[in-house]
């Protein structure tokens, strides 16, 4: 399914209570259902609030997650009433989802019809709390908010953002193509008298990243990681032999 199709069903769904579509009742350790197109297992959980059926014993709440109109699963932001991450896919051998920043939707010409005023925009890693993190095969876009002389000053290598919303386009670049960095410190790209914020992208199917082309690079997302959860302790129980 095209991002563009299922933007509309994104309506205030970071504020909506846990939600369950076709989820089946099942007992075991392993939890197995569908949210739209992506298979949720293990990690993952869902509870039905509605119903109270829960895809397996709940897990931990690291990997609680929500499905709205039976349309795709969200992972919620670290970062209170923030809108979360939209998940396309889940590799579970690679242990990384595909997923989109819906809070970076509102800079689009064109976004979805949630966002009919402008929220705060975070960089996107201050959106994820353990045990997810920003894959390391993402390169970077980095969005400058310059002040008047800073904006003066620009390089080549950045370009104006011409058409973004939520920002003064006349002040306002962007650079695409930056390395990862796991620190998240990218103190070589900070530019004086500018304010950026980073978010991750993986470019474009044909492996550009070029900076005019960011409406698409943030439509087509990034991959997140997680770490291994902790498996629940075994317990023993001591037999008396007479």
């Amino acid at each position: 399914m095209a991002p563009s199709s299922w933007f509309l069903t994104l309506i205030w769904v970071w504020w909506l209570p846990l939600v369950l579509v076709e989820a089946q009742e099942q007992q075991g350790e392993v939890c197995s259902a569908k949210c739209g197109d992506v298979r949720i297992s293990n990690p993952f959980w869902f509870t039905d609030l509605e119903t109270g059926r829960s895809c397996g014993p709940p897990g931990s709440p690291d990997f609680q997650l929500t499905c709205l109109n039976n349309s795709y699963p969200f992972l919620p932001s670290s970062v209170r009433f923030t809108p979360g991450f939209a998940i396309l896919n889940i590799s579970y051998g690679k242990r990384s989802l595909h997923v989109i920043d819906l809070g970076k939707l509102q800079l689009l010409h064109d976004p979805p019809k949630i966002f009919n005023h402008c929220a705060p925009i975070w960089n996107t890693s201050v959106k994820l709390a353990p045990p997810f993190k920003i894959g390391p095969v993402n390169l970077e876009l980095i969005l400058y908010n310059c002040t008047a002389a800073a904006a003066a000053r620009r390089g080549n290598e950045l370009v104006l953002a011409k058409t973004m919303r939520c920002v003064n386009t006349s002040n306002t670049f962007v650079r695409a193509g930056v390395p990862h960095d796991p620190t998240g410190k990218y103190s070589s790209y900070a530019l004086e008298g500018c304010t950026p914020i980073v978010l991750p992208v993986l470019g474009l199917p044909s492996g550009e990243t070029n900076a005019s082309q960011y409406e698409e690079l943030i439509k087509d997302g990034f991959l997140l990681t997680w770490d291994e959860a902790p498996r629940p302790a075994r317990k023993f129980t001591r037999q008396i032999i007479f």
